[in-house]
């Protein structure tokens, strides 16, 4: 990198009541040092990585998560194969203590494969660690999900959901970007993306400027900092991430949320408008496209009351606040539409 990334915000563990008024208004991620240092995982984790391993078992059910593998020429990077055909890393479906046994292994040896899983949610592979392990800053029909494994880094990617994430083992770095920086990080492809997310074709600490000449802003924009175990960051959605596992072990803990506050449980979001703003409004001419967007930006992204301000209240139908029963309403709508335009 040819610059040092601003430092990400530091805020102090203040009382949950507190921290929620702050995570609900926030613009930008912050770091919360120390919030989970009293968690029994992270006390376990500093004995030794082989004792959070057989902490973790404790709770464990059994059921296969979501689990990768790259060779070690791959250097624990996730992305595509050099014919960008496919990814340079394998998929498996393993019981947790598995892939933590293969971790474990592998962080013996100076050059090895590196394994890790993924998003695995907590409630079904480790059910009784959230009790023991609680965050009340989280809403607590918000499931956590456990990351573990060896040294790898997932490259600049977003999540549409509010992300606030835990180290429990190791160390990570995390580089981001705003969101408006998309133009800069040269993002590939939508519907085929090594971590399910687009990602930044971009390596970030070796750009190739040649390439990426844009890369440059982004990287003046970019925040960084290195959490430790008991750690926590806040991610907004829709800012770019890059993560960085930084020992031969690792485990993270993270908690998705959309920004109603509903729990992320693979629901619509604003990525399918997207995908269907790409399937029905790209393809028009450009008039027609700045049409639309004048209806967006009033509709959608201006001032609601400016919208429906003039309306009596009782005939505002979708331009007011949706009720579960509008919302499914509209759901069925596009199930209906969509059947009906194959």
């Amino acid at each position: 990198m040819t610059a040092s990334p601003a430092p990400i915000r530091e805020l102090p563990a203040q009382d949950g009541a507190a921290l929620r008024a702050e995570m609900a208004r926030a613009e930008a991620p912050f770091v919360l040092r120390g919030l989970v240092r009293d968690w029994p995982a992270v006390r376990t984790a500093q004995c030794s990585a082989a004792e959070l391993v057989r902490y973790l078992r404790r709770f464990e059910s059994g059921k296969p998560v979501d689990a990768v593998m790259t060779p070690p020429e791959a250097g624990g990077r996730l992305f595509y194969n050099d014919a960008m055909s496919g990814f340079n890393f394998l998929r498996n479906r393993l019981p947790l203590s598995e892939v933590a046994e293969q971790a474990l292994r592998y962080a013996a040896l100076e050059v090895a494969p590196a394994v890790a899983a993924q998003s695995a949610p907590v409630p079904e592979c480790l059910p009784g660690f959230q009790a023991e392990n609680p965050l009340a800053l989280v809403d607590a029909e918000v499931p956590p999900r456990i990351w573990l494994g060896g040294a790898v880094t997932t490259p600049t990617h977003l999540d549409e959901w509010n992300n606030l994430g835990c180290v429990v083992a190791g160390r990570r770095r995390f580089t981001l970007f705003p969101p408006e920086q998309i133009a800069n990080l040269y993002i590939g492809p939508l519907d085929f993306a090594p971590t399910g997310a687009p990602v930044s074709l971009v390596r970030l600490h070796a750009p190739d400027f040649t390439r990426f000449p844009r890369f440059g802003a982004a990287l003046a924009a970019a925040q960084s900092a290195e959490l430790a175990p008991g750690d926590a960051l806040y991610i907004p959605p829709l800012w770019w991430h890059h993560v960085e596992s930084l020992e031969r072990f690792n485990v993270w803990i993270n908690y998705w949320w959309h920004a109603s506050g509903a729990p992320q449980t693979g629901a619509s979001g604003g990525f399918d408008a997207l995908l269907m703003g790409l399937l029905n409004v790209r393809a028009m001419p450009a008039a027609t496209r700045a049409a639309w967007r004048a209806l967006f930006e009033h509709y959608v992204f201006g001032d609601p009351a400016a919208a429906h301000a003039h309306i009596p209240a009782e005939r505002r139908g979708l331009l007011g606040p949706l009720s579960a029963a509008d919302a499914e309403r509209l759901r069925t709508q596009f199930a209906q539409r969509l059947a009906k335009s194959k």
